[in-house]
């Protein structure tokens, strides 16, 4: 009785990164990424419920519903169960409250392939993966319980919270890195409104690391680099551009900073090629370009102001003094002006690890972000095993930069395998 009373009073406030979504996310700009597995064998729902149930006994911080105050939203207890349906829809699709029990995430399923579709202002892509994981770990355990009877998986939870880590580490004297400079929109036809194009290349994870190694780059600034390279091969010279390629790479702050939060604790850094001034023509160049640029921006000290400049916007009194309504109307109609900053974004989440007997049913992973009118594809990437997976998620009726990315790694002798949710062609019949 009494944990039904505290459960009932629970409220917290959204995070630093957090506030600004639901302020500008809705059906165009739906701020929603998505972490999938693919099993060996054809998922289970009434097993996949039950394991979500537990899930969030575990983490009942993500057992919240979202609640509109006079000058931010913020989260409280929900005491509905979730819903579990098999997937028909696009993938990170606007997440409507009404619809789904009140939840800020979605769990769905189809054949071997389980999915979670989850809202920014929830958290970010390291928590959602710790989220997701228990997940799969209770269900591995509930389908197979004659072989993980006897395996002891310790659950490292005493110590998460849902603190701001933003407020506890930020510096109020941090001045701002943001760059003046807008940045080129990718070109080209539309898919019809609402699509989603998906596009999975299952890359050989030792073949990426040696080529990456031969060019003494890190795993992620060689993708970045072959990413540039796509895009100025396949939509900048055709279009004649002119602004930088800007490439937006999120950052997991709990490298840098001490911090057990669930909540939102990520931030950024923005490659600028300046593809024409510095005639970035050629691969080597742009790998050149994209290493130094690395160096420059990826350090505690940049980072630090990216952060801080973030903070210091949110807590301005002028700001939050701005009733909730007003707030939705200029954050949005800034927002389209924001977006205008970055050409693509990439996120690597790295290596989603499973202990033991687990990893033997399991194929692969997935991460998925939603596209939008700006950023008309963005890209992610998560290894698990010897598979790195890198997705492009698009709402462009073409995918030569899919194709060129895909080639690029083949020519150096690279294993890719292609898969995708059908709607556009799939790249591998077309080469």
């Amino acid at each position: 009785m009494k944990k039904e009373k505290e459960q009932k009073l629970y409220w917290r406030r959204l995070d630093n990164s957090a506030k600004i979504f639901p302020i500008s996310a809705g059906k165009k700009y739906s701020t929603v990424f998505r972490l999938s597995v693919v099993l060996k064998e054809n998922v289970n729902p009434r097993v996949l419920e039950k394991a979500l149930q537990n899930a969030l006994e575990t983490y009942q911080s993500f057992k919240v519903r979202m609640k509109a105050g006079l000058f931010w939203y913020y989260l409280e207890h929900n005491p509905k169960d979730p819903i579990i349906e098999e997937e028909k829809e696009y993938p990170c699709q606007y997440i409507n409250p009404k619809t789904n029990n009140n939840y800020l995430f979605k769990v769905t399923y189809f054949e071997r392939k389980i999915n979670i579709d989850i809202f920014h202002s929830l958290t970010d892509g390291n928590s959602g993966t710790i989220f997701f994981k228990e997940i799969i770990y209770n269900y591995l355990e509930l389908m197979y319980p004659e072989v993980f009877q006897e395996e002891r998986r310790v659950r490292k939870i005493e110590g998460y919270d849902t603190e701001d880590s933003y407020m506890k580490n930020y510096d109020k004297k941090a001045k701002s890195n943001a760059s003046s400079k807008k940045a080129y929109i990718l070109k080209g036809e539309r898919i019809r409104l609402g699509a989603v194009s998906a596009i999975h290349e299952i890359i050989d994870l030792e073949a990426l690391k040696k080529e990456s190694k031969k060019n003494e780059a890190t795993i992620t600034q060689y993708l970045a680099s072959v990413l540039i390279y796509s895009i100025y091969e396949e939509n900048y010279k055709n279009n004649k551009g002119k602004k930088p390629i800007k490439v937006c790479i999120p950052v997991n702050l709990k490298k840098y900073f001490l911090s057990k939060t669930m909540s939102n604790f990520f931030s950024y850094i923005t490659l600028e090629a300046e593809m024409e001034k510095d005639n970035l023509n050629t691969f080597d160049k742009i790998l050149d370009f994209v290493k130094k640029d690395f160096k420059k921006r990826l350090n505690e000290e940049e980072i630090m102001k990216t952060m801080s400049a973030n903070v210091k916007l949110g807590n301005n009194p002028i700001i939050r003094a701005v009733p909730l309504v007003l707030k939705t109307i200029l954050v949005r109609l800034s927002y389209i002006e924001i977006r205008k900053y970055t050409t693509i974004t990439y996120s690597n989440i790295g290596r989603i690890g499973m202990i033991g007997k687990y990893q033997d049913y399991i194929d692969y992973f997935l991460m998925l972000i939603a596209p939008e009118s700006v950023e008309k594809i963005k890209c992610s990437s998560c290894t698990f095993e010897n598979k790195m997976v890198f997705t492009f998620t698009s709402i462009l009726n073409d995918n030569k930069i899919e194709k060129r990315f895909y080639e690029f790694l083949t020519k150096k002798g690279i294993n890719v395998k292609i898969e995708s949710n059908g709607v556009l062609d799939d790249i591998s019949s077309e080469t």
